[in-house]
């Protein structure tokens, strides 16, 4: 990555847009001091969360990803039931009142807008839901946690057509209380869901805007190729 400097904003959706390797997942755990997890990785420069650095020596990488909370490309629920998916989060952070805890377990599932179709089976195996509803189970899982920014990489990739709508649904219902930065291989996708758009491209930030502005008047030749599929 070179350069990127960007700035997100609060209640809205921003879609980070790309052909394939060109940054957009690498650039999103950098919100999250994720890619600390993987050997060799070198991050230099600021992300200020409320005006302070997440990268500052005395801050807790593990108090960042509670603010800051991840949905994967591929739903990884645990082999757990349905409520100790979403309690995980909790039971690591201390909580053990079990009346606290499945307040909170049901309040995520709400969220998640999955609490309808599990609430019966919560002591059944994460694993036994479908592949949209283990991803919205991902979902409340991150949410359980009160982060103030979800980040979403490629959520609904693997993901069939109405499982896809179900998850934007989602994703436009939980911005009234988050912020959201989604990667997403579909412009499509972007144009439904965000409010604004980061187009990258070969590592560099190319240009960020208003969705709807940079989809129909891009400002960079490159923004208008890739979105017209000359490339990418």
């Amino acid at each position: 990555m070179h350069d990127v400097s960007i700035d997100i904003l609060g209640n809205q959706v921003l879609a980070l847009i790309g052909p394939s390797g060109c940054g957009k997942s690498t650039f999103l755990r950098t919100l999250n001091r994720m890619n600390e997890t993987i050997s060799g990785a070198r991050v230099t420069g600021k992300v200020l969360l409320d005006g302070r650095d997440i990268y500052a020596t005395d801050v807790d990488p593990v108090a960042v990803r509670r603010q800051v909370g991840m949905v994967f490309q591929k739903s990884n629920p645990f082999p757990k039931s349905i409520f100790e998916n979403v309690a995980y989060g909790l039971r690591v952070g201390g909580m053990r009142d079990h009346g606290t805890l499945r307040e909170r377990v049901e309040r995520a599932l709400r969220q998640a807008a999955i609490w309808d179709e599990v609430k019966d089976r919560l002591d059944e195996s994460g694993l036994s839901l479908s592949g949209g509803q283990q991803q919205r189970l991902c979902i409340a899982r991150a949410l359980a946690v009160e982060p103030q920014v979800l980040l979403m990489d490629e959520p609904a990739s693997a993901l069939d057509p109405i499982a896809t709508a179900k998850v934007e649904d989602l994703i436009a219902e939980l911005r009234n209380a988050f912020t959201i930065v989604i990667v997403t291989h579909s412009m499509q996708q972007a144009a439904r869901v965000s409010q604004r758009t980061a187009f990258f491209y070969l590592g560099r930030l190319v240009e960020v805007g208003d969705t709807t502005s940079l989809f129909t008047r891009p400002k960079e030749r490159e923004t208008e190729d890739y979105i017209t599929g000359r490339f990418g």
